[in-house]
């Protein structure tokens, strides 16, 4: 275990490693968490968009003359409103060369460009009343012809979405020595090649997006209460992007969130209408999404079609991977659009194996859809499901074991450091130790058996494995604050934020352990930005290595602190403070003259501290601390999932019958809620791969656009999981944690499918896209070769 948690030799009870219940549970079981659509604020008015109901065509007409006369309306605004009150535009934050911007108006003035593509917005005293209003509102649209797919948008006659964006392509991403892998591809002993599709999924998030708007005309000073997943960073892109006012005029409020997946995390065209409406009847104004339409305007995730191909020398070892891809960026950029399908693949297809040459090639695509923006992963489960299924046709192909091959192109441990032909520095793991634990937990030899008996019953058994790896978010300033209240508790001040993780408990306890609070005096405060000196949200797998590093280093702070205002209450020199923990002791750590009985508890002293007058030298007037660490390095957690699943030929539905997984994740701060993260994520892979689809019209219109079309998992969809741990902890991070949340998606993606591949392949069925639904499983197996 790192430094910073050796000096414990015996194990708190609410200490790292200790499978505490979340603090958040009580709370939210008994219904008394609050949402966004949970606040009332006095005076408060109410918001209802207008959306195009065309994906593409001239905006003629937006007429709000009628919307005015229903009773109780206030305010109808158009997209000429907001562009003659000077407010800014919607941005794609992703640095890479050669990229196109396209800016999105908070609402369009020119064209519409996709379903839902908000034209205006009503103000009344009343939802009912807003909403009698919208309906009102007269939109007057010259279609267009549109284009739904990424592939379909670079043919040339293509309906082109932006003047400025010929063929519609903003990005012809490139990595790679183009000469270099080609050559290994013609000196290779085997290739192989794979069309594969990437599905859209909607992100589905159990809360809808929902915001209050609040300006205070006296100090011009706007507020916004919604959820998100960083209320520091909203604030900035809101400030800075939208309104064009300093960010101290900004105030963002997050409360509880009901899941995001990446979705929330940034701005979005209604906060500026709320924004804007607020400061004109400088009331409260709230918005709360209807479910039509999150469906229509929520960022969607992955879409891309991809060619991968994998070469091999003569003994099955890797020597190249090459990926060419359409990624659909939808009808704007969002902020983080590109990422997915260019740097993150690049990032991710690397895995766990010693591959040395990688090339990347994507064209990122406009089309007449939903923006595309970061779902769980985001780019990290699609790299390792590319590989993993090319592994499996290579193996297919060669007449070897797909275990093996596996094993013989696994970077072993020695080997580590490993850089990999993607700039990544993997600084350790053990691969293929992971990847035997799985087999054995899974029980690997008796597969045949169970296969006979399902072929017994008329049914297909296959098994499939996920290796995965996966390389977290890249590194950003984060703050840690711990305040010591006046009430005798502590507080933890921090700029990520849960929006269903559990942060409080494991900050709990990394404080605990670190610094001896007693573990249920301590608070978390992460929704406020004005409380905030830094903070990159929560995504990308990075919030305990970030939060949990800028404890640690907060916590070292407040120990100096301590050292030396104990020496003045004890009256002995600094240098003889000792701090020394009291496991579970209520009264936490102390500071003791070395060689002596003479202490102080830390709590006690910043009692103490807060009951003095003034502060000196001498004397700090706290023991709290700001503190802003700088970055938190990428981190490489790891796994091997196995699924077996049962395939009913008559109807194509698909049944899974067992799953395992064993991960590679660090020191586990709190193994209850890594296993939990662990299940969730592997629901939503499950339910990528084999029930969500969304789909088009030829015109643009969203065919899944409700849950009566489109399918998420429920519980009697899934198994029990058996969930493995095989901790190898990095040392990029003082606490040796590599993250969790997205991990669960990279393994079930790939273990999934090949099962699903591994079972119709005795029918002659090589390879099917997701979602594998029940139909296109049936229509597969009729088009089998006989």
């Amino acid at each position: 275990m790192p430094d910073v948690l050796a000096s414990h030799a015996s194990p708190l009870k609410f200490g790292v490693g200790q499978p505490v219940s979340r603090n958040e549970d009580p709370i939210l079981l008994k219904g008394q968490g609050c949402y966004t659509d949970d606040l009332q604020l006095p005076g408060q008015l109410w918001c209802v968009m207008v959306r195009s109901p065309y994906a593409h065509g001239f905006l003629r007409t937006v007429n709000t003359e009628a919307a005015l006369l229903v009773e109780g309306v206030l305010g109808a605004f158009t997209g000429a409103d907001l562009q003659a009150s000077g407010y800014g535009t919607l941005k794609c934050t992703v640095a890479l060369e050669g990229l196109v911007q396209v800016e999105r108006p908070a609402l369009a003035t020119d064209k519409v460009r996709f379903v839902g593509d908000p034209v205006a917005f009503v103000v009344a005293e009343t939802k009912e009343a807003a909403r009698d209003g919208a309906e009102a509102v007269f939109v007057e649209v010259e279609a267009l012809p549109a284009v739904t797919t990424a592939s379909a948008a670079a043919v040339t006659d293509a309906p082109q979405l932006y003047d400025h964006v010929p063929g519609n392509q903003v990005l012809d991403f490139h990595f790679g020595d183009r000469d270099k892998v080609r050559g290994a591809f013609a000196s290779a002993a085997h290739t192989v090649r794979l069309s594969m599709r990437n599905n859209r999924v909607v992100v589905c998030a159990m809360e809808p997006r929902s915001a209050i708007a609040e300006y205070d005309a006296a100090d011009g000073r706007y507020t916004l209460r919604v959820g998100c997943q960083g209320v520091f960073g909203l604030r900035a892109q809101l400030a800075k992007d939208l309104l064009n006012v300093p960010v101290e005029q900004v105030r963002v409020l997050t409360g509880h969130v009901g899941g995001s997946f990446g979705m929330k995390a940034s701005a979005y065209p209604e906060y500026l209408c709320l924004l804007h409406a607020a400061k004109v009847f400088s009331r409260p104004v709230k918005w709360t999404d209807e479910r039509t339409g999150s469906f229509q305007s929520d960022q969607h995730g992955r879409d891309h079609e991809v060619i991968g191909e994998l070469a091999l020398d003569a003994e099955g070892h890797f020597v190249a991977v090459r990926l060419t891809s359409f990624a659909n960026m939808g009808a704007y950029l969002a902020t983080v659009g590109p990422l997915m399908g260019t740097t993150n693949f690049l990032r991710n297809v690397q895995s766990n194996y010693k591959t040395p040459l990688i090339e990347i090639t994507t064209r990122c695509m406009m089309t007449n859809t939903t923006p595309v923006s970061a779902y769980r992963g985001a780019g990290r489960p699609e790299g390792n499901y590319f590989m993993e299924r090319l592994i499996e046709v290579a193996a297919a192909k060669m007449g070897v074991d797909a275990v093996e091959l596996r094993r013989r192109n696994h970077i072993p441990p020695e080997h580590m450091p490993f850089r990999g032909a993607a700039g990544t520095l993997y600084d350790g793991g053990n691969f293929s130790a992971v990847m035997r634990e799985a087999m054995q937990n899974a029980d690997w030899d008796g597969f045949e058996g169970r296969r006979l008996e399902s072929e017994d019953k008329g049914l297909l058994r296959g098994r499939g494995m996920g290796n995965f790896l996966e390389c977290t978010a890249a590194p950003a300033k984060e703050m840690a604050g711990i305040h010591f209240d006046e009430d005798g508790g502590v507080t933890i001040v921090t700029g990520t934020l849960d929006y269903g993780q559990g942060h409080w408990t494991p900050f709990a306890q990394v404080l605990h352990q670190v610094l001896g609070v007693p573990f249920h005096r301590i608070r978390l405060l992460q929704g406020d930005s004005d409380r905030l000196l830094a903070g990159g949200g929560t995504g990308g797998s990075k919030s305990l290595m970030a939060s949990g590093t800028a404890i640690v280093q907060a916590a070292q702070l407040v120990i100096e602190k301590a050292r030396h205002a104990a020496a003045h209450f004890l009256e002995a020199a600094e240098e003889d403070i000792e701090f020394t923990m009291q496991p579970d002791d209520e009264s936490g750590a102390r500071l003791m003259i070395a060689g002596t009985d003479r202490s102080i508890s830390l709590m006690e002293l910043a009692k103490r501290l807060k009951s003095v007058e003034q502060a000196s030298e001498e004397l700090p007037a706290s023991l709290d601390v700001d503190h802003v660490l700088d970055e938190a390095p990428m981190a490489y957690p790891n796994g091997c999932h196995i699924a077996e699943v049962e395939i009913d030929p008559e109807t194509g539905v698909v049944r899974i019958e067992r799953y395992v997984t064993v991960n590679d994740f660090g020191t586990l701060v709190n193994p209850k809620l890594v296993e939990g993260q662990a299940h969730g994520g592997i629901v939503q892979g499950i339910g990528q791969a084999l029930m969500e689809r969304t789909a088009y019209s030829d015109d643009g219109q969203l065919l899944s656009g409700s849950y009566s079309d489109y399918a998420v998992p429920r519980a009697n969809d899934v198994p029990s999981f058996v969930f493995g741990s095989h901790p190898v902890p990095t040392s990029t991070n003082p606490l040796g944690v590599k993250g969790c949340g997205e991990a669960g998606c990279a393994g079930s993606l790939p273990a999934v499918m090949n099962a699903v591949a591994d079972a119709l392949s005795r029918r002659g069925v090589l390879h099917i896209d997701m979602p594998a639904t029940p139909e296109v499983i049936w229509r597969a197996l009729q088009e089998a070769p006989a």
